[in-house]
C-alpha cells in the first residue's frame, strides 16, 4: 500500500485562472480539489505517487485580484505560506495559527464532495478516469448498518479489498464512521449488461444501541443517522447464528429522519456458522417480516457472497462520474489509521471496560528523510486505575502493546517508524462534548 498525501487547498473562488496550477505543484499527486459550499475548497486526502513528498497549501486573499497583481501576489502568497508547508507535509500542527486556519484543518465527515464535471478541467477529469464519452458510470454512497458485532467492518474491509477498519470479537469496536472506497474501471458482474464502470463509497457505522450509556454513544449514533442521510442505497447486516429478529430499531436508528424510501438490502451475515437448512429458514423469515428489498446470506470473513453484494448495490447506484480519484481507497488521513491501529490492539489486550474507557489520539506525526519516522500518540483512560492496568507491572503490558501496535503500523504505512505511547488521565472524557467533539465524534476529524 502507497502512503497517503495530505492536500489542502484552499483557493477562493474569486482567484484568476492562471493560479490553479499552483495546487499540488510540489507533492505532483494525482488529486483533484472539490469545491465545499463556503466558496473555499474542501480538504482532500489521498494517495501519492512517491512517498515522502511536500503538500502545498496556498492561502488565497478574499478580495478580487487585479490581472496586473497576478505575478506580485503569487510572489507574495508563497513566501507567506513556505513555512506553513513545511511544518504541515510533516503532519504538524502549529497551534499559533488563527482560529480560522485551524477550522480549515477539519476532514468532514458527512458532506459529500461536489462531483459537478463542469468545475473540474480536463486533468481532472483524467485523474478522476472519467470518460465523458461513457454514460454508463455510476457511482454513489452505501451505508453499512447493524447492531454490534454483526460483521460490519469484516465485510467493508472486504468489499474495499483492504482492512480500513478494525476488527475485534468485541461488540461496539468501532466508533467512527470509516469511508472506504471500492472502484473500478469495469466491476464484472453476473449480468453482462451490468459491467460498467463504477465507484462505491462505503460508511462502515457503529453497531446501534439503544441503551445509550454515555455522550459518546449518543454522538456516534447521530453519525448513524448521518450516514443514512448521504446515502444512495444501505446494507442493514444481521447475524444468522442469531434467532431471526425485526430490524425496526436499526432501520429507526440509521434512516428514520428520511422522507423518502432508500433501497434497502440485508446482509444476512456468518452463514459459515449454520447449517445450509438453517439458512434457507432465516431467508424466509426475514424476507417475509422485513421492509427490504432483498436478502443475501453472506459470509464476510471468507468472502462468500461478497460479490452478490456489489451486484446489487451497483444496480441501485445513481449514474454520474466519480467522486473520488479511482487509486484511493479511503479519504482518511493517515494518523486517523494509525489512532485506529493502536485502539484496535488495546482492545485486543486487554479486557473488561478498559478498552471502552480508552481514546487514541495521534499527538505528532513527523516524517524524517534520513530516519524513522516518529509518532507520538496518548491513550486517554478516565480512571487513574485504569491507567495502571494500560501500563502493567514495569511497563511492561504498555511495552507489549506498542510493540504490537507497531508492527501493525508498519505493515500498513510500509515504513519504518519510532512509536512513543504515553497513558494520560481525563475523567469522564465521555460525557465532555467539547472533548468529544475534538476527538473526531461531532462530524469532523483532524485531517492533520
Amino acid at each position: 500500500m502507497r502512503a497517503l498525501c495530505l492536500n489542502v487547498s484552499l483557493f477562493t473562488a474569486t482567484l484568476p485562472k492562471n493560479y490553479t496550477p499552483l495546487i499540488h505543484s510540489y507533492c505532483n499527486c494525482s488529486s483533484p480539489s472539490f469545491p465545499g459550499d463556503n466558496g473555499r475548497f474542501r480538504l482532500r486526502v489521498t494517495t501519492t505517487r512517491r512517498r515522502n513528498s511536500m503538500s502545498e497549501i496556498f492561502l488565497g486573499d478574499e478580495e478580487e485580484v487585479e490581472a496586473g497583481e497576478n505575478e506580485k501576489f503569487s510572489s507574495i502568497a508563497e513566501e507567506t505560506s513556505r513555512a506553513m508547508r513545511m511544518r504541515r507535509s510533516k503532519g504538524v500542527v502549529d497551534t499559533e495559527e488563527e482560529e480560522e486556519d485551524d477550522s480549515s484543518m477539519l476532514l468532514s465527515l458527512s458532506v459529500k464532495p461536489d462531483r459537478n464535471m463542469a468545475l473540474l478541467d480536463d486533468y481532472e477529469m483524467e485523474e478522476l478516469d472519467f470518460v465523458p464519452e461513457n454514460p454508463n458510470h455510476r457511482s454513489g454512497y452505501v451505508a453499512v448498518l447493524g447492531k454490534p458485532n454483526v460483521g460490519k467492518s469484516t465485510l467493508s474491509n472486504q468489499m474495499v479489498g483492504q482492512k480500513l477498519s478494525i476488527v475485534t470479537d468485541k461488540p461496539q469496536t468501532t466508533r467512527h464512521r470509516v469511508l472506504g472506497i471500492c472502484s473500478g474501471p469495469d466491476h464484472q458482474t453476473h449480468e453482462p449488461c451490468l459491467d460498467v464502470p463504477m465507484q462505491m463509497i462505503l460508511y462502515d457505522t457503529p453497531g446501534v444501541i439503544e441503551k445509550k450509556m454515555h455522550k459518546l454513544d449518543t454522538m456516534m449514533m447521530k453519525n448513524v443517522r448521518s450516514a443514512a442521510v448521504n446515502a444512495d442505497c444501505v446494507l442493514v447486516v444481521v447475524d444468522a447464528c442469531k434467532v431471526p429478529a425485526k430490524i425496526d430499531e436499526v432501520l429507526e436508528e440509521g434512516v428514520g429522519d428520511l422522507k423518502y424510501k432508500v433501497p434497502t438490502l440485508l446482509v444476512l451475515n456468518k452463514k459459515d456458522l449454520i447449517k445450509p437448512g438453517e439458512i434457507a429458514k432465516r431467508l424466509e423469515w426475514y424476507e417475509k417480516f422485513t421492509d427490504v428489498d432483498e436478502v443475501i446470506p453472506v459470509s464476510a470473513k471468507y468472502g462468500h457472497g461478497v460479490e452478490d453484494v456489489k451486484d446489487w448495490i451497483l444496480s441501485k447506484l445513481p449514474l454520474g462520474p466519480a467522486y473520488y480519484p479511482k487509486d484511493i481507497a479511503s479519504e482518511h488521513p493517515e494518523r486517523f489509521f494509525v489512532a485506529e491501529i493502536v485502539r484496535e490492539k488495546i482492545f485486543l489486550q486487554y479486557r473488561n471496560e478498559v478498552p471502552y474507557a480508552c481514546q487514541v489520539n495521534v499527538v505528532s506525526y513527523k516524517t524524517r528523510p534520513n530516519a524513522k519516522d516518529f509518532i507520538q500518540v496518548e491513550v486517554i483512560v478516565e480512571r487513574n486505575t485504569q491507567k495502571i492496568i494500560l501500563i502493567g507491572k514495569e511497563g511492561k503490558a504498555l511495552k507489549l502493546l506498542a510493540t504490537a501496535a507497531r508492527l501493525d503500523i508498519e505493515d500498513f504505512l510500509q515504513k519504518k517508524v519510532f512509536l512513543e505511547v504515553e497513558v494520560k488521565v481525563k475523567e469522564n472524557w465521555r460525557q465532555d462534548e467539547g472533548l468529544l467533539k475534538d476527538y473526531g465524534y461531532g462530524g469532523h476529524i483532524q485531517a492533520l
